[in-house]
C-alpha cells in the first residue's frame, strides 16, 4: 500500500505503518475509516477510556482527509440561507456555531498535542470576483451580531495590495481561521489514539458486516472485529458493503496542484501567508507552503476524476487567468481526491440504528465539520449529549446514483456559467475575463 503521490505524502513527517486486523478481536467501539471524522471520534472515545479500534481500507488519511487544501474555517458546503430555509433561523445559527466549535477543536488539538508537524498558519482571505462591497459588509455584520465572530472588511485597494490581480474586488479577512498540513495532523491523531490504548488497522477493508443486535460484526479479509458500537466514517471512498451510506451521497472529485519552488516569482503575485478563497461555486482556493517557496492551488469539481495532466492544465489556466505574472511558474505535482456530497450539501451525521453511527458527506468543508462531527458522535455514544440530532433534518436520503452524478455535473456547469456572466457584467470595458 502507498499514498497517492501528493505534496502531503511527500512531506509527511513519519512513515509509520500499521498492521492489518488479524483473527478475531473485540472492542467497545469500532470505527470504519481513518480519516478526519473517524480519527476524531476515536480520539474522543479513547480519551473517555473506551476500547477503540479503527479499520482503514488503505492508510491513515488516504482519502480526501489527507489530500485537501488544508483550510480550517467555519461553515458548510451550502450557505446559511439554504440551511435556514430548511431548519429555521435559530437552528441554522446553532449549526453554524457548531462549525465554529469545530475550528476551535482542531486548533486546541494541535496545541494540546503539540502537533508542530501540522504547521498551522493563521488567517483566511475570502475575496469577491465582482464588485459588491455592501453585501460583504452586511455578511460581516451578521457574523458579528449572531455569533460574535469578527471578520475584517477589506476594500478593493487593500485586497489588491496583497493579491496582485485585477480579478479581485473586496474581501473579508478571517483572523480566526487557519490552514495546516492535513496529513501530518491526521497521523499525529492516530499516534495519540494508539498512545491511549486504541488500535488502528490499515489495509483492513470491511468486506462483510452484520450490524444487527447488540454485538456488531465487521469482517475484513484477514480478521473479524466485534463491538457494541460502530461508527461509519468513510467519505467518498465508501463501498457497497455499507449500502445505506453508499447510496446517500455522491463521490465528487476535486483537484489540487503544487508549483515548483520559486519564491521570487510567487511573491510577484501573492504577498500574504494567509490562505485565499474566492466566492465562486467550487472556486479557486490556494495558499503558500514552505514559507512561500511554493504555491498550492486547488479548485474545480467533476463527477469523474481526470488525469493528472488534464487537471494540471485546468488549474494552471485558472491560476494564470487570475495572475498573468505567474505564467512562467511550473507545476511540479497535481492530484485529485474524492469528496462525498449529499444532495442537500450538508454533513450526514446521526445514529442509523441502535449502536450504529454515521458521519460523512462533508463536501469540501471537512477540516472543521469532520472535527465537530467526530466530537458529537462520540458524545452521543458516551451519553454526554444529543447534539448530533441537530443534523437530523439532513438525513441519508438517496443521492440519485448515476443520474444524481449527471445532475450534479450539469448543475455545476450551470453555476459556472452564472459566475462567468456575473463577473463579465462587473468587469470594466477593456479588461478580459478568464
Amino acid at each position: 500500500m502507498a499514498y497517492p503521490d501528493t505534496y502531503y505524502a511527500r512531506t509527511q513527517t513519519d512513515r509509520k505503518t500499521r498492521p492489518a486486523l488479524q483473527g478475531d478481536a473485540q472492542c467497545d467501539v469500532a470505527v470504519v475509516g481513518a480519516g478526519l471524522a473517524g480519527l476524531t471520534a476515536a480520539l474522543q472515545l479513547a480519551r473517555a477510556g473506551l476500547r477503540v479500534a479503527v479499520l482503514e481500507a488503505q492508510l491513515v488519511g488516504f482519502g480526501a482527509s489527507g489530500r485537501n487544501g488544508g483550510f480550517v474555517t467555519p461553515g458548510f458546503a451550502t450557505g446559511g440561507d439554504a440551511i435556514a430555509a430548511r431548519v429555521g433561523k435559530i437552528a441554522a445559527r446553532d449549526l453554524h456555531q457548531l462549525s465554529i466549535e469545530g475550528v476551535e477543536f482542531v486548533r486546541d488539538t494541535i496545541e494540546t498535542l503539540a502537533i508542530s508537524a501540522a504547521m498551522p498558519r493563521p488567517g483566511l482571505l475570502s475575496v469577491l470576483r465582482y464588485d459588491d462591497g455592501d453585501a460583504l459588509k452586511a455578511y460581516a455584520d451578521q457574523m458579528a451580531r449572531d455569533h460574535g465572530y469578527e471578520l475584517q472588511y477589506l476594500q478593493t485597494e487593500k485586497v489588491r495590495s496583497v493579491l496582485k490581480s485585477a480579478r479581485y474586488h473586496q474581501g473579508l479577512r478571517d483572523p480566526s481561521a487557519f490552514h495546516i498540513h492535513p496529513l501530518n495532523y491526521l497521523r499525529c491523531l492516530a499516534d495519540e489514539i494508539e498512545r491511549l490504548g486504541g488500535k488502528i488497522h490499515e489495509g483492513s477493508e470491511v468486506v462483510q458486516c452484520d450490524l444487527s443486535g447488540p454485538q456488531k460484526m465487521l469482517r475484513t479479509r484477514q480478521g473479524t472485529l466485534r463491538a457494541s458500537h460502530v461508527v461509519l466514517a468513510t467519505g467518498g471512498y465508501t463501498g457497497p458493503v455499507f449500502s445505506q451510506l453508499h447510496r446517500a451521497f455522491l463521490p465528487i472529485a476535486t483537484y489540487v496542484m503544487v508549483s515548483e519552488a520559486a519564491p521570487r516569482l510567487v511573491a510577484q503575485a501573492i504577498a500574504t501567508a494567509e490562505a485565499v478563497g474566492d466566492n465562486r461555486r467550487a472556486g479557486d482556493y490556494y495558499r503558500l507552503v514552505e514559507n512561500g517557496n511554493r504555491l498550492l492551488w486547488g479548485g474545480r469539481i467533476t463527477t469523474r476524476a481526470a488525469s493528472a495532466d488534464a487537471l494540471a492544465r485546468e488549474l494552471r489556466r485558472e491560476m494564470v487567468g487570475t495572475y498573468p505574472q505567474l505564467a512562467g511558474l511550473k507545476t511540479e505535482l497535481a492530484w485529485s481526491g474524492l469528496m462525498s456530497y449529499a444532495r442537500h450539501l450538508m454533513p450526514q451525521i446521526g445514529e442509523l440504528q441502535p449502536g450504529v453511527w454515521y458521519c460523512t458527506a462533508f463536501g469540501g468543508h471537512g477540516l472543521n465539520t469532520t472535527a465537530i462531527a467526530g466530537k458529537i458522535v462520540a458524545e452521543g455514544i458516551l451519553g454526554a449529549s444529543d447534539r448530533y440530532r441537530q443534523f437530523a433534518p439532513f438525513g441519508l436520503s438517496w443521492a440519485g446514483g448515476a443520474a444524481g452524478l449527471a445532475a450534479a455535473q450539469l448543475t455545476y456547469w450551470k453555476l459556472q456559467a452564472q459566475d462567468w456572466w456575473r463577473e463579465r457584467r462587473a468587469t470594466p470595458k477593456g479588461e478580459v475575463t478568464a
